[in-house]
């Protein structure tokens, strides 16, 4: 929203589709949304200097901690796009800077101060803002939670504090850092579901109630009967969250994937080959109006192929233990393998069958197996849709569905406003769409992707254009591989450091003699080591996930964990110098 806003300002109509890397934009006003993002890009530099600062109060590491990311030639291709990641990587490092500076405020005893409050509200804030970019916003709300939880157990154990105290901190970082986070995140959502109200190629995700909402849909203000009716021409959504609608299409399976029969499939995008005629199971029509109740036998025609919804003893084409779905027959005509029975969830004999509100079950009558979708993608020659199978474990939550678009002229219809779902259900429908479809989001054909390990070596970079103007995303050698070494040293220093506080070796800083009120050798030591590991924590939080994900992966999704890798390494620069800065004192 906040690219579309910069580009509202700015001249951009919102006719531009931006569908690939590379495409001439033909007079579209894209500058301002390009200024905007390399704008937060660019401070992100800036906020780097401050956080390292407030954390060791060295100034040789923040010069060297913003140099590197400053003279990152990787930083500087990211962050003059229209990518969603410098918005990211600016609330993510903002965030942190208001961590870094509340705990530095707490150390100077300045709690409850009007600057305290702020920097507090601050950092809750670009918390907010950081998940609602991307989810792996979750990320950097996990590190300042560890980082606040160890600054409360820091207050805790200072005697000279009342626990009073201690407890008026919990309360003002649990209204700043968790309730208004929410309050924010919720708030963004409301302005979000209200100003974005149209519809788009990915209603099909959401369900039927949803999707009336959205101006332009299909259902959005329409009208149709609230009973379904035997004649009636319907469309069947899968009712789990992000399921697609019941399909077919005049192709056939492949020889080796079961019967040759006509192919049946779920989508994600409305079509016509997506409408179903409901029929008797022993005639083609009849002539009074008859409402379908639950338990009723019925057939499924494919309007557009007019062949049956069709279910036999053949593996499925890709989950083996459940039975293929096809369509079989010619102008309606068919076998005894067409016959379902519909069942409504948790519903009584004699119980009609409601448009939208009715999650329904299709139980094949001679296989005895269920109707379902199991989610998994069928190869090209099923276009890449979701294979639809008969399960033979009728308690399958993938295999309740609703009937969505219902056209019958011979009853009354309703305005589909009814079915309209409040905010919170859209809210939490909304999410669980997001998740799962960041969930299986997989690699296009030529696409070029890479794995975790390789992104701290910068083995292989990404090409952000495929004409002739080339653009590929790799960062610069020197700052990246002397990362990795900083990272290395680090966890030297400290395991050195660990062992030597073990063993009691190390100099008790009692025995030091310092100038008045100076801070003592051991003191400024663990200070750095302590704010190292909380930079080598960002790290680890930011990077160790991206292993177990099952998704699609990028070079650029190493990127947020790099600002950190880059603060840790001006904070390695500092403890290399930790001698010298003792001797000084």
């Amino acid at each position: 929203m906040l690219i579309g806003l910069s580009g509202y300002l700015t001249g951009y109509d919102g006719t531009y589709p931006f569908d690939k890397p590379g495409d001439k934009y033909n007079g579209t006003h894209y500058e301002g949304m390009r200024i905007f993002c390399t704008a937060l890009g660019a401070a992100i530099v800036p906020m780097s200097f401050h956080t390292v600062w407030d954390m060791t109060g060295s100034l040789t590491a923040s010069t060297f901690a913003a140099a590197y990311i400053l003279f990152d030639i990787g930083m500087l291709i990211l962050n003059r796009y229209i990518l969603l990641d410098p918005p990211l990587i600016f609330f993510m490092t903002a965030s942190v800077m208001g961590m870094a500076r509340v705990s530095r405020l707490t150390r100077e005893a300045a709690s409850f101060s009007t600057r305290w409050w702020i920097w507090l509200a601050f950092t809750g804030s670009m918390l907010a803002c950081t998940i609602s970019v991307k989810f792996v916003g979750l990320f950097v709300v996990l590190l300042v939670g560890l980082h606040t939880a160890s600054d409360l157990w820091d207050v805790l154990g200072d005697l000279s504090l009342p626990i009073s105290h201690t407890v008026r901190q919990l309360v003002a970082r649990a209204l700043t850092l968790i309730v208004l986070p929410i309050i924010l995140y919720a708030s963004f959502f409301y302005i979000h579901l209200t100003v974005l109200n149209r519809s788009g190629s990915g209603d099909g995700f959401y369900s039927s109630g949803f999707q009336s909402n959205l101006i332009g849909n299909s259902l959005y203000n329409v009208s149709m009967p609230r009973q379904v009716a035997y004649g009636a021409v319907v469309t069947l959504k899968n009712h789990k969250t992000g399921g697609g609608y019941l399909h077919s299409h005049n192709h056939l399976y492949p020889k080796g994937f079961g019967a040759r029969q006509q192919q049946v499939t779920t989508y994600s995008h409305k079509d016509d080959n997506n409408k179903w005629l409901i029929k008797p199971y022993d005639k083609q029509a009849l002539e009074n109006v008859t409402l379908i109740k639950h338990g009723d036998l019925v057939r499924l025609e494919h309007l557009q192929t007019r062949r049956n919804l069709h279910s036999h003893r053949e593996q499925a084409p890709v989950t083996k233990k459940h039975l293929q779905v096809t369509c079989y027959g010619e102008e309606g005509q068919g076998d005894t393998n067409d016959v379902w029975m519909v069942q409504i969830v948790g519903g009584k004999t004699g119980q009609t069958v409601e448009t939208v509100t009715s999650r329904l079950t299709f139980y094949h009558y001679i296989e005895r197996c269920v109707l379902t979708t199991t989610s998994k993608q069928l190869p090209k020659w099923g276009f890449e849709q979701q294979e639809v199978t008969c399960n033979p474990n009728i308690r399958d939550k993938a295999a309740q569905w609703n009937v969505e678009d219902n056209q019958f002229d011979k009853l009354p219809s309703v305005n589909f406003q009814v079915y309209a779902p409040g905010f919170i259900s859209r809210f939490f429908e909304s999410h669980a769409v997001m998740l799962q479809g960041n969930a299986g989001l997989k690699p296009k054909e030529g696409e070029v992707t890479s794995r975790p390990w390789q992104w701290p070596i910068n083995y292989r970079g990404q090409f952000f254009s495929g004409s002739d103007h080339r653009v590929y995303l790799l960062g610069n050698p020197i700052i990246w591989w002397s990362n990795l070494v900083f990272l290395a040293l680090f966890l030297i220093i400290f395991g050195v450091e660990i062992i030597r506080y073990q063993r009691n070796s190390a100099t008790p800083p009692s025995s030091t003699v310092t100038a008045p009120n100076a801070p003592t050798p051991d003191a400024t030591k663990w200070q750095l080591l302590r704010a190292a590991l909380w930079l080598f924590g960002g790290w680890l939080i930011h990077y160790l996930p991206f292993f177990a994900m099952g998704r699609v992966l990028y070079f650029h999704h190493y990127f947020p964990a790099l600002v950190f890798n880059s603060m840790l390494a001006g904070k390695c620069k500092n403890l290399t110098q930790m001698p010298r800065h003792f001797r000084a004192h």
